[in-house]
């Protein structure tokens, strides 16, 4: 059993020969053919350095998103001059001219019928507005000049005018400041509403930028890490190749140092490819030309992660952010919209009860100084007053909406609750997550302090002939890994920061932003 045993570990060994000898005849080839069919040199792409904070101001000011918010903003703004000018008031131009020849039901002594032949020019003038109070009024100046051909009158043509004043006034259904303002202040709460969901963009693209920041910082830091160990195989295969040929090595071990060195080669090509993808992710979000999204710039973060302990108070960052959160400032400004709904909505349930009056003078003359003149004497008027009720016999339109605005208050009640509820759970997730990042940090560091000293332990291992180098491969491949795993610990840890500024909402501090 034992021969038959070292039989077949003898067959095993010469099959493994043989696989890496035509492995290394065929490494070779490629080579020769990588050699003759060499591309043409590519020239080196453009350079640009960037700091964290330029990347976040250019993002504000570039940002699709941020410019899409920014304009609906201005939208907003303009529906509270929409409602301010409902109370703007109207003035009213007109002029008419009309000729009417009609026949007369009466007879001349020679018994013929007559005409008549009515000439009539109109000019009027008027301003209206509404007020605060409900109220609103119309003044008018009216004046006709009539002539009537073979008409015997005292004046002919005659110049009549008219001034009148009408005026009405709401005593239930939309009486009083309140109820008439009601729609301008939910204009404003809206636009308040439209600050606060501009905040909220802001600090998500500020949050986007940071997190892809970091991220090319990472892709930066591991192609380093890949180039470490590249250089690292490479240095194993030259030290390899002069004791083969020395012959104090075996060409297996060398054929394992070459098939590292092709796998290493290909971890650089993956981590330069990630490179340009993070670039890309963050060109896209400054908003770059076309033109200049098209050319391939190699972008270079200067700003370091950080790696110390930041402060944290659980319940410190929860008021914070109570007080700063865009979803709960706008789920505040809802409540308060829906409660001027509610309130207007209970006004109209009233009857409408309205107060009327008016006033004019009036005067006629044979000419416009004439009638101007006896239209201001005061001695022709009229004045009248008035109450006018209406009130629908079951009201249900009315009803119906203030039933729907009392839902849509206690909804808006509900949602306050619930964003509140949630602005704690994110809080102490992000609180978590940067405690348990930094943690990291410090395990990883460790695991990879203890993955340098296996290396160096192996290599010397190998140096003195008690190790192969296959053991020396994977601890160079153990200590890459953990190098990466140290680099993604710092990158998550300040993307943590990151994102606990963003849950507080205090990014903009960071950066001394003040939004307009």
């Amino acid at each position: 059993m034992r021969v038959q045993a070292d039989h077949h570990c003898a067959l095993s060994r010469i099959g493994a020969t043989l696989a890496l000898v035509v492995l290394m005849s065929v490494s070779h080839a490629w080579g020769a053919t990588e050699a003759s069919t060499q591309p043409a040199p590519i020239p080196p792409e453009p350079k640009e350095t960037l700091a964290l904070a330029d990347a976040v101001l250019r993002a504000l000011e570039r940002n699709l998103d941020i410019t899409i918010s920014r304009r609906t903003r201005e939208i907003r703004l303009t529906d509270i001059l929409f409602e301010q000018a409902k109370f703007d008031p109207t003035l009213n131009l007109s002029g008419r001219y009309d000729r009417t020849v009609s026949p007369v039901n009466t007879q001349s002594l020679s018994f013929t019928a007559l005409t008549r032949d009515q000439n009539n020019s109109l000019l009027s003038a008027g301003i209206e507005q509404k007020f605060l109070t409900g109220a609103d009024y119309d003044l008018n100046f009216n004046s006709r000049r009539t002539f009537v051909a073979g008409q015997i009158s005292l004046f002919n043509p005659s110049y009549d005018s008219d001034f009148t004043l009408n005026l009405s006034q709401p005593l239930l259904r939309d009486f009083g400041t309140e109820v008439n303002r009601a729609q301008i202040r939910i204009a404003q709460n809206n636009a308040r509403v439209e600050d606060h969901v501009f905040f909220d963009r802001v600090l998500q693209v500020i949050s986007t930028v940071e997190q892809t920041y970091w991220e090319l910082v990472f892709a930066h830091e591991g192609l380093k890490v890949a180039q470490t160990a590249l250089r690292a195989a490479e240095e194993l295969l030259a030290s390899n190749r002069a004791k083969a040929k020395a012959g104090l090595m075996a060409i297996v071990d060398v054929l394992q140092a070459e098939a590292a060195v092709a796998s290493r080669v290909g971890l650089v090509l993956v981590a330069e490819k990630e490179i340009g993808d993070q670039q890309d992710r963050l060109r896209q979000l400054l908003n770059p030309s076309e033109e200049e999204l098209r050319q391939e710039v190699q972008v270079i973060p200067v700003d370091t992660p950080i790696q110390s302990l930041e402060p944290i108070s659980l319940q410190e960052a929860i008021d914070i952010a109570i007080e700063r959160r865009p979803e709960i400032l706008q789920a505040s400004k809802n409540i308060e919209t829906s409660g001027l709904n509610v309130k207007f909505a209970k006004n109209q349930l009233l009857p409408s009860l309205a107060l009327e009056g008016t006033a004019g003078l009036a005067g006629l003359g044979s000419d416009p100084g004439d009638m101007f003149d006896r239209n201001f004497s005061g001695d022709f008027y009229n004045w009248g007053g008035g109450l006018v009720l209406s009130y629908p016999l079951g009201n249900r339109s009315a009803w119906s909406q203030y039933r729907k605005r009392q839902i849509e208050a206690r909804n808006a009640q509900a949602s306050l609750q619930s964003a509140r509820q949630q602005v704690i759970i994110d809080l102490k997730e992000a609180v978590r997550r940067v405690r348990t990042d930094f943690k990291r940090i410090e395990t990883t560091r460790s695991a990879r302090i203890l993955s340098e000293k296996q290396l160096e332990a192996e290599q010397e291992r190998l140096n003195v002939g008690l190790s192969t180098t296959r053991f020396v491969l994977d601890f160079q491949r153990d200590l890459a890994i953990a190098q990466r795993n140290e680099l993604r610990a710092v990158v998550d840890y300040n993307k943590s920061l990151s994102n606990l500024a963003r849950q507080k909402g205090t990014t903009l501090e960071q950066y001394g932003i003040e939004l307009g």
